[in-house]
């Protein structure tokens, strides 16, 4: 049986897409660290990134799930971008176990957005949509933990590109 954490759950602010994170990762890890067991924060504090997916070997049910969806739709990625420099996808794709043909259709509509910030944003959009569907059900559990660390993840993402954009464009100005 999963354990509960009511109270640090309950006190998390709730996260929508395109706000601004509430906090920092290590923010959140902190709070992590105070109010769950060391094996749930180890577990919370060593999620996979993309580059990582490939070596998680567990069981946790959301987490692979989450690796499965988004390599597939990275996978759907690469397939477009190999294609249109005429190169072989084969030697660049992840293994997967996520079937799910939508998946290409929006892959090939992201790739023809002419704007790029656009196009990531239509990405990041379907991974917080299929976070959603994993969060169902799950509402003071590891998973929701898991759920809420992606998302958190995804929202720092974009804070990371604001904050780039405005330093680029001041350099582009001063150059």
């Amino acid at each position: 049986m999963s354990a509960f954490y009511t109270y640090l759950i309950s006190s998390l602010p709730m996260l929508q897409f395109g706000m601004r994170a509430p906090f920092s990762w290590d923010d959140f890890l902190e709070r992590c660290q105070r109010l769950i067991p060391s094996r749930d924060y180890a577990f919370i504090k060593g999620l996979p990134g993309p580059q990582q997916y490939s070596e998680y070997t567990g069981e946790q049910d959301t987490l692979r799930r989450w690796i499965d969806f988004d390599t597939a739709l990275r996978n759907e990625l690469v397939k477009l971008r190999a294609s249109s420099k005429h190169i072989a996808a084969a030697k660049y794709l992840q293994a997967q176990n996520y079937l799910n043909l939508s998946l290409a259709q929006l892959a090939s509509s992201a790739q023809r957005n002419p704007a790029l910030q656009d196009a990531e944003i239509s990405l990041d959009r379907q991974r917080w949509a299929f976070l959603e569907e994993l969060s169902l059900g799950h509402y003071f559990d590891l998973d929701f933990l898991i759920v809420y660390a992606y998302k958190l993840k995804i929202l720092r993402r974009w804070e990371e590109v604001r904050r780039a954009d405005k330093e680029e464009l001041l350099e582009k100005v001063l150059t």
